[in-house]
């Protein structure tokens, strides 16, 4: 199982929010290329980006600094927030990146997710947030009556690289991951999965081990790390 640091950024800054609201922010760094070096050096094998701008305003706001981060590193980049259509998809892949999460535009526009497939396959992920078992968009602005399980179902068959699950309530609130809501996606479909949201130390991340065998291929991790309660080392170990 992989751990993928999480580098969330704003306004070109590498910061945390917490349960996804833009005005509750936490600036790490406003070097976010050297944070995915610290993340890299400590054994990384997989970094997962955020334009968090770009999530609210629906079109690319940090393209500089992905490109930064995506130079200073040798190891896949995965990428959300703001890719709405194929200019921006294809754009996104030319900095180098290995794969793009399409959230909003899923829930929207479910054809542009397909295609994306058939163009990318097995690299394109799917991205669902959700709150009290509701999927959320527009960068966690707005929900919808629909429930993960059914948005995952929607795509089964299309050759997604995998589904990152947040629980909204949990993340950057260092509460523990969902743990029950994650493995009960897991089984639901055959995609991989990757649990994101809540994780706070190392405890949490060997309760969420046990869920590899329902499909659960990762697990993403931000302000646990920034704040030392989690350690990326021992962390990758466990997972090893």
């Amino acid at each position: 199982m992989l751990i993928i640091p999480a580098i969330d950024i704003k306004n070109g800054k590498c910061v945390r929010l917490r349960q996804g609201r833009m005005s509750d922010e936490t600036i790490f760094s406003d070097q976010p290329d050297e944070m995915a070096r610290k993340w890299f050096d400590c054994g990384a094998e997989r970094l997962h980006l955020v334009d968090l701008d770009g999530a609210v305003s629906g079109r690319p706001a940090n393209r500089k600094t992905i490109r930064s981060i995506v130079e200073a590193v040798p190891v896949p980049v995965e990428l959300g927030g703001g890719v709405r259509d194929m200019e921006t998809l294809h754009a996104y892949f030319d900095l180098g990146l290995q794969y793009i999460i399409l959230g909003t535009v899923a829930h929207k526009n479910p054809d542009f997710v397909k295609k994306a497939c058939r163009l990318y396959p097995g690299r394109i992920i799917l991205g669902i947030d959700a709150r009290n078992n509701r999927v959320a968009v527009e960068g966690w602005t707005e929900e919808i009556n629909l429930t993960p399980a059914v948005l995952a179902d929607r795509f089964k068959d299309d050759g997604l690289a995998a589904i990152i699950y947040t629980d909204i309530n949990r993340d950057g609130m260092r509460t523990g991951c969902n743990v029950a809501a994650t493995g009960a996606l897991a089984r639901r479909t055959t995609i991989p999965i990757i649990a994101s949201g809540g994780i706070s130390e190392l405890d949490d991340v060997l309760k969420i081990l046990p869920l590899s065998a329902d499909g659960v291929m990762g697990i993403i991790t931000g302000r646990a790390l920034y704040d030392g309660s989690l350690d990326l080392v021992a962390a990758i170990k466990a997972c090893r």
